[in-house]
């Protein structure tokens, strides 16, 4: 989930942690007296207009999603309708005694009860940003079950991705291994930081379950008996077989 609401009653500590996530994340941030100050200038708090300050947040946030990136909103968000407005997200609730009292707002505060974390008094807001990142991006595991994926890559296309998503599915975690082949000929312009960044950019939905290694040009692959682990090919379907990394190469290269 890459849409995440901070919310909680006013003067709890929302804003603070929400600019400490974004960091961690290298989210766009969305603050809603910003938003409000700036773009909507027309609502007010009744409950109607509650209830649109909200949707507009949750569209703000879907929007910035959709370069794959993470996007952070905070604001009160006091109730159950205004939260539905949002739209779906990862909820964080601000838990925490409010350091000023706006009575309108804290009388239409209903807590939330379906949020995947409570932040409560103790710990800093760099704590508990760091908390959420880690439910939010998993941690790869050296010392976890991992398939391992050779290749060029030159360039990264949907039938790599496919197959690294495939070995994800199948094992938990992918080492990704990059042939060190730039100019060794016309097949293989790119160099490993471009080709890695290229990984980066398509995987950014499995973050936290590849690993990104540089190898020399390995051509041959020799192992022993009982080496406790098996070579395996996956068969994607035909139209993933079918993409040409050549033709992909000469498009970029023109």
């Amino acid at each position: 989930m890459k849409k995440i609401l901070i919310m909680g009653l006013p003067g709890a500590g929302k804003t603070t942690l929400a600019l400490e996530l974004a960091k961690l994340l290298n989210a766009v941030h969305f603050n809603a007296d910003e938003i409000r100050k700036e773009i909507n200038k027309d609502l007010k708090f009744s409950v109607e207009d509650r209830l649109e300050q909200a949707r507009r947040m949750g569209v703000l946030c879907d929007i910035a999603t959709r370069s794959g990136q993470f996007a952070v909103a905070d604001f009160v968000c006091p109730t159950r309708e205004t939260r539905a407005a949002f739209g779906d997200a990862f909820v964080v609730w601000v838990n925490r005694i409010p350091v000023r009292d706006f009575a309108d707002t804290t009388k239409l505060f209903v807590p939330p009860d379906d949020s995947d974390v409570v932040v409560t008094d103790e710990g800093s807001p760099l704590y508990w940003a760091t908390k959420i990142k880690k439910q939010l991006i998993p941690t790869f595991n050296s010392k976890a079950p991992t398939a391992f994926m050779l290749g060029r890559y030159q360039p990264f296309h949907d039938g790599h991705k496919a197959l690294i998503v495939e070995g994800i599915n199948r094992v938990g975690q992918v080492c990704i291994a990059i042939r060190d082949t730039q100019g060794t000929d016309e097949k293989n312009p790119f160099s490993f930081e471009e080709v890695e960044a290229n990984i980066r950019k398509g995987m950014l939905d499995y973050e936290g379950k590849y690993t990104i290694i540089r190898v020399p040009n390995i051509t041959n692959i020799f192992y022993g008996r009982d080496v406790g682990y098996k070579i395996e090919q996956i068969d994607l379907d035909k139209k993933l077989q079918e993409i040409s990394a050549t033709k992909i190469r000469n498009e970029i290269l023109k």
